[in-house]
């Protein structure tokens, strides 16, 4: 199944509060210096901002890191909190006086789930997620997925399962690749990986290896009717040395391993969001420009696929939680292939 983390350079934190009315939480994705990033949103209630500093086009051509954040549009304070721990780390667009941490953000709508409307991320919590965030081997890897962070209040399928936070990563075998007919090979790099993290809290149903799609099965159909409280978000990253435009085309591509894992996806009651990073670490074949296009192909192809897998793991990681505002159990996934 792999992880975010198997990307060298990305650190993972969460901070969350559960109990006394709390059920909500916020996890934080850092990015080493000089990371490049991309987003792409598809979902018709999506609570995001400094989205469009990862415009290809726009100044700052890096990103520092990423913020996920329960509480709707509320829990965007969070992003500050993580901004501030950047700061103190010295890392950020360089600016008289100072850095400025270019920190994109996004939400899930879990407002109430633990019995107070009123509990939800501020700044202080952004700031815990990000000084918790830690890179592969620093960490369980087991207590980074399920009902943490930004997945803590998190619920899915119009509301009747436990969602949650999951991760996955796909490794790029090295070597040779067959180019264009009557075009020399291209030979792939060692060590290219692509690694997601996925919050699950969709109104679709999760779809997983031989399963029919249950989106609009009898059940669901005849069941409650979807609500605006859904959205499902990832990060995708890799060290394939990419720039702001080519990440912003694999956030896009990801997109298809979301529609892939959850049925129906992108609706106008989901905030869908995925964000890209590239930690530049790993560079490939630009010449001829085949070569270029093969590369491109393969990173994002294997995003779509890490994202699948995020997000079926993070369904598969969820446990049962009850509140005073109700009780979710995990969905019936099937066992790991």
């Amino acid at each position: 199944m792999g992880s975010l983390l198997d990307v060298p350079g990305i650190r993972v934190g969460h901070a969350q509060r559960v109990g006394d009315g709390w059920l909500t939480g916020v996890t934080a994705v850092l990015a080493p210096p000089g990371s490049a990033g991309g987003v792409d949103v598809r979902g018709g209630g999506p609570g995001t901002s400094e989205t469009d500093a990862l415009d290809p086009s726009t100044l700052a051509q890096n990103v520092d890191g990423v913020a996920l954040c329960g509480g709707s549009a509320y829990g965007l304070a969070a992003a500050a909190g993580v901004q501030q721990f950047l700061e103190s780390e010295g890392q950020g667009f360089a600016v008289l006086g100072g850095v400025v941490p270019i920190v994109p953000a996004a939400v899930i709508f879990d407002l109430g789930r633990g019995g107070d409307f009123a509990k939800r991320p501020d700044t202080a919590m952004g700031f815990e997620a990000a000084a918790a965030a830690v890179p592969a081997g620093e960490a369980d890897d087991g207590a980074l997925r399920g009902c943490v962070g930004a997945g803590t209040g998190a619920v899915f399928s119009r509301g009747r399962y436990k969602g949650g936070v999951g991760m996955s990563s796909v490794s790029i075998p090295a070597g040779p690749m067959q180019g264009p007919p009557g075009a020399p090979e291209v030979v792939l790099p060692e060590g290219l990986v692509v690694g997601a993290l996925a919050v699950v809290n969709a109104a679709g149903t999760p779809v997983f290896p031989g399963e029919p799609p249950t989106g609009l099965s009898p059940t669901v159909v005849g069941g409650a009717a979807p609500s605006s409280a859904n959205t499902t978000l990832a990060v995708v990253a890799t060290n394939a040395a990419l720039t702001p435009a080519e990440c912003k085309r694999m956030a896009t591509a990801a997109q298809a391993g979301l529609a892939r894992a959850l049925d129906p996806s992108h609706t106008l009651v989901d905030g869908d969001t995925v964000f890209a990073l590239s930690t530049r670490a790993v560079e490939f074949e630009r010449e001829p420009d085949f070569a270029r296009q093969l590369g491109l192909f393969v990173v994002q192809t294997a995003g779509a696929e890490a994202v699948r897998l995020a997000i079926l793991d993070a369904v598969r990681s969820a446990t049962a939680v009850t509140t005073p505002a109700g009780s979710w159990e995990p969905y019936p996934a099937p066992p790991a292939g």
